[in-house]
């Protein structure tokens, strides 16, 4: 229902919401380690969201689409006239109703998704949640005050750090979402890969110099701080870019035909990817010191390359109209047939 306009800003607030999540799991973790119980706390707490969640539930309204779908035309008007806060709303309910019958006709969206004709979709589906947890940044968030601590900082001081790690990656995002329908999505895509880059490198190159492939060794404090920095950097690079773009990019890109396949190979890369990296991490540390980081960095060099060829801008276009935006691309021109935009075209036009 967004406006292509505000829709990359409107969908990042699932990001968002996420990323103070992680915030607020560093302060109760911080806040509880000095309790005799704090851990059992601290574990505690986590039923807290999921009892808002449920109770929220019950006083959740049905959106327009849902009571279309059910056949309550008249009540679906009343609250779309509700939510828009205006009377005039029969342009947008009626593209509601049309939306909502050509989901109807939809008859199965993986083999659909399959054909060449959707061959960017399920690439770009596929590929960004997969080079998405290869940024490496679950090594920062997942295992943050164990990092810290192995580098060196006490047990308050990596608790804090991570604090601190985790309110960057909360102002980054908010930096996002006000900046990608402005500036667009390559942009924060590009800028974001170099950053993370050369802070990877950078904190690779401290732990490399202090620890060596010993693994024995300290940091000063100004060291410590500088590390710090350097790990922010890399936080902030990945919240203004790979973190919410992993999400909105695949849902923009796929046409109603594939939405449901293209949404599900997105969600399920990124999950299968996310346990795999939570599983493999500390068994990589201990291995590749700090050449783990240097193995982040040169998977961010190929997404980043990735991103430079191979992804149009998709900022302000209709999801009926992305067909236009492959045919006018260098490489999917080539790949997608001829005759897919008139096709679409000639679809919207009969809905």
């Amino acid at each position: 229902m967004a406006p292509a306009k505000i829709r990359g800003a409107l969908n990042m607030g699932f990001q968002m919401m996420i990323t103070i999540g992680i915030l607020a799991a560093n302060l109760i973790n911080y806040g509880t380690s000095k309790l005799e119980n704090g851990w059992r706390i601290s574990l505690g707490l986590g039923a807290v969201p999921a009892v808002m969640l449920c109770v929220g539930s019950l006083f959740l309204g049905d959106t327009p689409n849902s009571l279309i779908e059910r056949g309550q035309r008249e009540a679906a008007k009343k609250m779309l006239q509700k939510i828009r806060g205006v009377e005039n709303v029969d342009e947008e309910f009626q593209d509601l109703i049309d939306a909502c019958e050509a989901s109807k006709k939809v008859e199965h969206p993986w083999k659909n998704i399959t054909s060449p004709k959707y061959k960017p979709q399920i690439t770009f589906c596929s590929l960004i949640p997969f080079f998405q947890q290869l940024t490496g940044i679950n090594v920062i968030m997942f295992y943050a005050p164990v990092l810290f601590k192995t580098l060196g900082f006490g047990d308050e001081a990596s608790l804090i750090s991570a604090v601190i790690s985790g309110g960057v990656n909360v102002v980054a995002t908010l930096v996002s979402i006000f900046s990608v329908d402005k500036f667009g999505r390559r942009i924060l895509f590009l800028e974001g890969g170099v950053q993370m880059f050369l802070s990877q490198m950078a904190v690779g190159a401290m732990i490399a110099w202090k620890f060596g492939v010993s693994g024995e060794g300290s940091f000063t404090k100004g060291q410590a701080n500088l590390l710090l920095f350097f790990i922010c950097t890399y936080v902030a690079a990945f919240a203004w870019s790979w973190g919410p773009l992993g999400w909105l990019v695949p849902s923009e890109i796929c046409s109603l035909e594939v939405q449901s396949a293209g949404q599900a190979i997105n969600v399920a890369v990124n999950m299968l990817f996310t346990f795999f990296i939570a599983q493999v991490f500390l068994a990589m540390l201990c291995h590749l010191k700090f050449g783990l980081f240097f193995f982040f960095a040169g998977f961010v060099v190929v997404m980043t390359i990735f991103i430079a060829l191979f992804l149009p801008e998709t900022k302000n276009v209709p999801i009926e109209e992305m067909s236009k935006v492959w045919k006018s691309h260098w490489f999917w021109t080539k790949v997608v047939p001829d005759d897919v935009a008139d096709n679409d075209r000639k679809a919207v036009q009969e809905s």
